[in-house]
């Protein structure tokens, strides 16, 4: 997505969700920074979170992320999507 991004990650017992995102954030403004040329901020402060408690749900949340890019006009069908390809959409898990 151009202007956000979903994530699903399994956060254990000793690094809280609010570490990794700062993490991440961390890491991908210092990437963009090297190749934009350290021109301005690039996320937002704060994040949204979900718990994710019941296996169905986690299925559900995985397939709304993968098909974002399609909902968002981005690509016209599923399968030009990169990333489309992913166990929630076979079934496997």
């Amino acid at each position: 997505m151009p202007d956000h991004c979903h994530v699903l990650v399994e956060v254990g017992a000793t690094v809280p969700l609010s570490t990794l995102v700062a993490r991440a954030k961390a890491k991908s403004a210092r990437c963009v920074g090297r190749v934009r040329g350290g021109l301005g901020r690039i996320w937002q402060r704060g994040y949204h979170d979900h718990a994710v408690r019941r296996e169905k749900d986690l299925v559900d949340f995985a397939r709304y992320v993968v098909a974002n890019p399609l909902r968002a006009g981005l690509v016209r069908r599923l399968g030009d999507y990169p990333y489309w390809n992913a166990i929630w959409f076979g079934g496997q898990r």
